[in-house]
């Protein structure tokens, strides 16, 4: 068995597909696929099963995670465990969360951050999609190149410390002359006779997702994305409806919101970390800094 096929199931099992898998590796996906299939022959034992939603882990698969868990999170650790060692707690502290999250909050934040601890730098690392493509959110390879992340799913797995900050309220949004040529949204959510803007459908389907997704028979969907970002960028040149965070739309221009919230629903934003890195000094104080960042402007994130 070549040991590095080991590297290759890690990264599948904890991004859920082969192509993020892939680019998280930064090879193609035909190389990830080559490796996968050579494990399975090793082991003699099928480890993924192919869904269209993404790779899900097998019976088997599971248990070869669990087995490879603790070392993996052992080995990915060195770095950080000697400079644990160490009183010297200036550094550089790597954030993971949506890019939306990140060009919104957290990058308004920094000066304020600064001032606060001048000796602490934060490397904010984004993603475009709204929620893991896996069934089931793996953190403890998810965490292996940042100290924290803010996530729209609760983990499942892992030594991870977990709190709730926040609801990400969603609404659907359209432009002004998207209203004038197709009319309201009703009440009730009816979406008949709208062009739609939906998720990926590789995303989770809870909350808005869910509800857009069931919302959504009903009209024509012109264009998917999981990035809400792009879902905007398309909403803004009048293309159709999107369901997006309202802490983030309400500030589009000539962008009107025809349900809130109340008939969409929330994402819930979760901030996790390895247990061993919430007790090192310069990680802990980026950590409390989210929480009164997120928990500060509590309202304008549920969209109420």
């Amino acid at each position: 068995m070549d040991w590095d096929d080991l590297r290759f199931f890690l990264a599948v099992a904890s991004a859920g597909s082969l192509s993020a898998a892939a680019r998280a590796l930064n090879v193609n996906t035909t190389t990830v696929l080559r490796r996968i299939a050579n494990l399975e022959q090793a082991l003699d034992a099928r480890l993924f099963e192919r869904l269209r939603s993404g790779y899900e882990l097998t019976p088997d698969g599971t248990r070869l995670l669990e087995t490879l868990g603790p070392v993996d999170q052992r080995l990915t650790s060195l770095h950080r465990d000697f400079k644990a060692g160490s009183e010297n707690y200036r550094g550089v502290v790597r954030v993971s969360t949506s890019e939306m999250i990140g060009g919104s909050l957290l990058g308004p934040a920094v000066a304020r951050f600064t001032d606060q601890m001048p000796d602490v730098a934060l490397d904010v690392v984004t993603e475009a999609r709204v929620t893991s493509a896996s069934s089931a959110p793996r953190v403890m390879n998810g965490l292996r190149d940042v100290d924290i992340a803010l996530r729209l799913e609760r983990p499942t797995q892992g030594d991870m410390l977990v709190r709730k900050l926040a609801d990400i309220g969603y609404g659907l949004y359209a432009h002004n002359d998207y209203v004038k040529s197709h009319g309201p949204v009703p009440t009730s959510g009816d979406l008949a006779g709208h062009d739609i803007i939906g998720f990926s459908e590789e995303d989770r389907p809870f909350g808005p997702i869910w509800w857009l997704s069931r919302a959504e028979r009903a009209g024509n969907v012109v264009m998917r994305s999981g990035s809400p970002m792009t879902r905007a960028g398309a909403v803004q040149t009048g293309s159709g409806l999107a369901a997006l965070p309202c802490f983030y739309a309400q500030n589009l221009p000539n962008v009107q919101c025809l349900a809130g919230p109340e008939l969409l629903g929330a994402l819930e934003l979760w901030l996790l970390t390895r247990s061993d890195l919430a007790r090192l000094g310069h990680v802990r104080a980026v950590m409390d800094f989210l929480i009164a960042e997120v928990q500060g402007n509590a309202r304008l994130l549920a969209g109420v």
